[in-house]
């Protein structure tokens, strides 16, 4: 992952302006995350730590998050242990990916009581403990580890903490050219002896159970044995033999070393190149010019001098680092600290991949909703064009009844003088034999009739299908830019509208907000720009929020958000800024040229009866933007309840 020892490091560094700092509010937004909000004499600040499985972090951020109404079982326990508490210390173990933040707080009784904070950066097994400092016994954590999950370690309510299993990797900043080389050499006898097939000692030919057992209580060797050869592979063996170094920093490491061979491209791995050290000066060059580029990469990372930046690979992969990166991508951003290059890596891919999972069922349901009534439309447009022959049904009728005295039943068909041509043409017309011509007569009255009828009903059921279409069409777009709070309400609305059952247990009703949480915008001329994002929040923005001279923005038959302009007064670029916002959080995003019409609160009306988030407006102007995340992006908002 690209979140190595490194990165670790430079965030331990800058964190350490908040050493003193008192933490002055807890929030547990999701699942795996909590919001630390600092405050101290060289200014505040809202930390984030996360043990999101797939994207852990420690950072201070600037992102506005929607809190649950309820606090969380572990968030409230952080309330109760850390709150109010100052931080004595912020320290990372070894290289690893593990921060203790060391808390002194007051307990219940007021006597002083220090708490150990232990975020493990681990990928899946990331963790977020609480301990108490002075018998190093859990309080809880963020994820409880069972027996049955690990049979190493549990993380549960008072049992004694106990660090992730140790990889016996050297510490890289401590290391000399001398003692690297001798590393390497050893490295690749080792896998030059594993690779040659010599014969295992007595002691060793044992197999089996008692084999395994003796392989789990041998400790490894912090020297870099047991992984592939410097010469085959060095990127791996970097990896391998040194703690804190992920393969995007072993790889740069080797391409400014300029080492030749396999190892010197990124798909190296597995390569079988072995030499023997004590006879290979060609072997000696290669790795001394390792080991200056090792010494060169690592060497600012030993003063914490960082210069944070973000990029793509050879592969096009977006990355990060701590340190600079010699990448061909000319897109490459610098950042001015670790957390600023953190908050623009992740930015809400955590929560999107959150979302994602939520929205999986709404959005299965308002497909499915959509296609049905696509089909119907289909149907109903067929059964129309029916209809549209019922004057001519009329016509037959009239005519086999001013002409019965020329038709027999038995006949099955008349070919009679049309009175209502101008040309008085003859006209045949199609007849039941069984039937008399004045029942034949009836028959068609009674077509007319039936289609005359069906035809109101047709036109109803035409209007309300394309309702229904442009309404899960709506849905799914603002679902496409939904946050976990939205997915709520567009699922409250759902069940409101009687799409879905309620799944809240019976008798234990729901507290409806009485007003929806808004993003809102603040234009370069300082004026704040409302956006909805689902029906919820578009029907309070426009209908209860606003007045009646703000200007209101929408995209033109394409669905999407309602921005309003809370001010009366505002210069073209405030205009221009909600016209992007309106085009970017609507289905025309990745569209160029979006017409969008703006008006008058005043000229915007929702007609009696219409769908949630449905208006019609008139005096409307209409501008052509081309959405620019970057520029959305820029743009500072907040939430707003």
């Amino acid at each position: 992952m690209a979140l190595d020892g490194i990165v670790t490091r430079a965030i331990v560094h800058e964190l350490q302006s908040f050493i003193g700092a008192r933490i002055g509010k807890i929030y547990q937004p999701s699942t795996h995350d909590l919001i630390f909000i600092l405050r101290g004499s060289g200014g505040g600040g809202k930390l984030l730590l996360s043990a999101n499985p797939t994207y852990p972090r420690v950072h201070l951020t600037d992102r506005n998050s929607i809190n649950p109404a309820e606090a969380p079982m572990f968030c409230m326990l952080m309330r109760k242990h850390c709150e109010g508490g100052t931080i004595e210390s912020i320290s990372q173990v070894g290289l690893e990916r593990i921060i203790h933040i060391q808390v002194r707080t007051r307990d219940e009784l007021g006597d002083v009581s220090a708490k150990k904070i232990i975020i493990e950066l681990m990928g899946r097994h990331s963790n977020i403990i609480l301990t108490d400092l002075a018998t190093g016994t859990i309080i809880d954590g963020i994820h409880h580890v069972t027996p049955t999950i690990s049979s190493y370690r549990n993380v549960m309510p008072g049992i004694a903490y106990i660090e992730p299993p140790q990889q016996h990797k050297l510490n890289p900043l401590v290391i000399g050219q001398e003692a690297f080389i001798s590393l390497a050499a050893a490295a690749e006898q080792d896998a030059l002896t594993a690779g040659s097939g010599e014969e295992q000692e007595p002691e060793e030919m044992i197999e089996g159970e008692l084999a395994d057992l003796l392989k789990s209580l041998e400790e490894p060797k912090a020297d870099g044995s047991g992984g592939p050869a410097p010469s085959a592979d060095p990127i791996q063996w970097i990896v391998h033999a040194f703690s804190g170094i992920s393969p995007l920093i072993a790889g740069e490491i080797v391409r400014q070393s300029g080492v030749t061979g396999p190892a010197s491209a990124a798909d190296s791995a597995g390569s079988t190149s072995v030499v023997s050290p004590e006879s290979d000066e060609h072997w000696t060059e290669e790795m001394t010019s390792l080991w200056r580029s090792f010494d060169k990469v690592l060497a600012p990372v030993r003063v914490d001098s960082f210069s944070p930046m973000s990029g793509a690979n050879a592969k096009g992969k977006p990355v990060f680092s701590a340190i600079a990166l010699t990448l061909e991508d000319e897109h490459v951003k610098h950042y001015s600290s670790i957390s600023a290059c953190l908050e623009d890596y992740y930015g809400d891919k955590a929560e999107r991949d959150t979302v994602k999972q939520r929205v999986s069922d709404l959005i299965r349901f308002l497909s499915n909703e959509r296609s049905k009534n696509v089909k119907k439309l289909a149907n109903l447009q067929k059964d129309l064009d029916e209809a549209q022959d019922a004057d001519q049904f009329r016509i037959w009728g009239e005519l086999l009844f001013a002409s019965l005295h020329a038709v027999s039943k038995g006949d099955k068909q008349a070919t009679l003088v049309n009175y209502y041509d101008e040309d008085q043409a003859e006209i045949t017309i199609p007849l039941d034999p069984l039937l008399t011509p004045s029942d034949n007569a009836q028959r068609y009255f009674k077509k007319y009739n039936k289609y005359k009828n069906s035809l109101l009903v047709i036109n109803e059921q035409l209007l309300k299908t394309h309702e229904e279409i442009a309404y899960m069409e709506t849905l799914l777009q603002q679902l496409a830019h939904a946050s976990l709070n939205d997915i709520e309400e567009i699922r409250d609305e759902l069940v409101g509208q009687g799409y879905l059952r309620d799944r809240s247990k019976k008798g234990k009703k729901k507290k409806k907000a009485t007003r929806p949480t808004l993003q809102v915008f603040t234009s370069s001329e300082g004026v704040e720009i409302y956006v909805g994002k689902n029906n919820l929040q578009n029907e309070y923005v426009t209908n209860r929020l606003t007045s009646a001279n703000d200007t209101w923005l929408h995209t033109k038959d394409i669905p999407g958000s309602h921005v309003v302009i809370r001010s009366e007064s505002f210069g073209d670029a405030t205009l221009e800024e909600a016209a992007q916002l309106a085009a970017y959080f609507s289905q025309a995003k990745q569209s160029s040229s979006v017409p969008v019409d703006c008006t008058l609160i005043r000229h915007v009306r929702k007609p009696s009866g219409a769908k949630p988030g449905f208006v019609i407006y008139d005096h409307q102007k209409t501008l052509f933007v081309t959405p620019d995340e970057e520029r959305i992006k820029s743009l500072p908002n907040t939430l707003k309840n």
